[in-house]
């Protein structure tokens, strides 16, 4: 166990000590802490070609890690501050590149894969409530322990990212704990506004009642495609965001559905235009202005059928026209899943998941890699165009105490970055997961 890791557990324990006696009221800080660290190996495939974007077809394994801390502090009534600093290092499977459903959702494309320090997150949430009907909130990471009312309006401002507070799904929405595969973290043609390590600058409003709620978000874009530095023009360069949730029983299960729309607005390059500049070795980047725009959708349910047995399922979409600016190159997506949790066999925090996606692409975003054109996370210089399928299948492991998870993971990847000439790819993964 490493000197840091140490050092959090402990900070982490005097926290939880020191703020226990006002749990049972308002919570007035909280620590949390949590480390990730996922293996994955993929054995050789067969490809007719390979590009300077592709998925190495010899076998190879990389392992990632991140680890976070979490400090939240209550500053007066309705309002509290989050801080989170972040270490991550490691790296995807051929330097996260060749597949648009990527199977690893804890890496980035930050290219290198010696660990770095940053601030994931720091934001200022101020809440005004109203009624009498209320909700009681358990200690948790970003998540004060005390009880709020179930009508209520929140602005936050500062970083965070846009999962944190967006496409909420139950059982398909963070890599650390739920499905590792890219494409089931949010909606998959959600190009969400993001750095290259997936936080945002920004400001959100949120309009809460006791069986539904609407957001929406106006943030920063970057200057370049996964890029790091923000793009001051905010005028001219700027991302909203709106979703409408709404929560209800069906034979006495909860279930919730959740209506996302964004655009995306700023300096970006046409896949139409770059076709037509150099029609043999088109570059979007080379086009690149302001006053273009990505629209789009999801739409995202989840549903549980008994209290141990849950489904969901996903669509979404974006007009393809502009380039891929922050997530992955994804033009159109559904997926669906279910997830089992081990109460049956007595063992109630373990958890069995089993996922299906079909990714596509616009026909600009399609005909630009064909002619030789490359994203940030695709194009292997010619493509013979079949959709993206992929399948999941993981099994979660309470390994001690609530505290210690681990996962192994199976994908099947047909078609990746869309191509019929390359695959399939089986990836085989073991995440290790410690939070309190």
């Amino acid at each position: 166990m490493n000197k840091f890791l140490l050092t959090m557990i402990a900070l982490a324990g005097i926290a939880k000590t020191a703020a226990a006696q006002d749990t049972l009221k308002q919570q007035r800080f909280n620590f949390h802490f949590q480390q990730t660290v996922i293996t994955q190996f993929k054995p050789a495939f067969s490809a007719a070609y390979t590009g300077d974007n592709s998925l190495l077809t010899g076998k190879e394994t990389q392992t990632s890690l991140t680890t976070t801390f979490f400090g939240g502090a209550r500053l007066w009534k309705g309002a509290s501050a989050y801080f989170n600093p972040e270490m991550s290092g490691g790296s995807g499977l051929s330097k996260t590149l060749g597949i648009a459903g990527f199977p690893n959702g804890e890496t980035f494309r930050v290219g290198g894969a010696e660990p770095k320090i940053y601030i994931a997150r720091l934001y200022f949430t101020q809440n005004f409530e109203w009624g009498n009907e209320r909700d009681t909130l358990s200690d948790d990471a970003n998540q004060l322990a005390g009880t709020i009312s179930k009508r209520y309006l929140r602005f936050t401002v500062g970083k965070f990212g846009m999962a944190d507070f967006f496409d909420g799904n139950e059982f398909s929405h963070d890599a650390r704990s739920q499905f590792m595969n890219w494409s089931l973290m949010d909606n998959a043609a959600w190009d969400y506004p993001a750095n290259t390590r997936g936080y945002v600058m920004g400001a959100m409003a949120e309009l809460g009642q006791p069986d539904w709620a609407l957001r929406f978000a106006f943030t920063m874009t970057t200057t370049s495609a996964n890029g790091a530095i923000w793009d001051e023009r905010l005028a001219h360069a700027n991302t909203l965001t709106l979703e409408y949730e709404k929560r209800y029983k069906l034979n006495g299960q909860n279930g919730t559905v959740r209506v996302l729309g964004f655009s995306n607005n700023g300096k970006m390059g046409n896949y139409r235009q770059a076709i037509a500049a150099n029609p043999s070795q088109p570059n979007v980047d080379d086009n690149l202005t302001y006053g273009k725009h990505k629209y789009g959708f999801g739409i995202s349910a989840d549903q549980y059928l008994s209290k141990n047995f849950g489904v969901f399922a996903k669509l979404s979409y974006n007009d393809g026209r502009t380039q891929t600016w922050a997530f992955t190159e994804i033009d159109r997506s559904l997926s669906l899943g279910a997830v089992l949790k081990g109460g049956n066999w007595k063992r109630a925090d373990d958890e069995l998941g089993l996922a299906f996606v079909g990714n596509g692409i616009s026909a600009p975003h399609r005909d630009y890699l064909a002619a030789g054109g490359y994203g940030f996370i695709i194009g292997d210089g010619r493509l013979n165009y079949a959709h993206e399928l992929i399948a999941e299948l993981y099994y979660k492991v309470n390994a001690y105490q609530k505290k210690l998870w681990l996962t192994p993971d199976y994908q099947f990847i047909a078609n990746p970055a869309y191509n019929k000439d390359r695959g399939p790819v089986n990836v085989f993964s073991l995440r290790a997961h410690v939070e309190f």
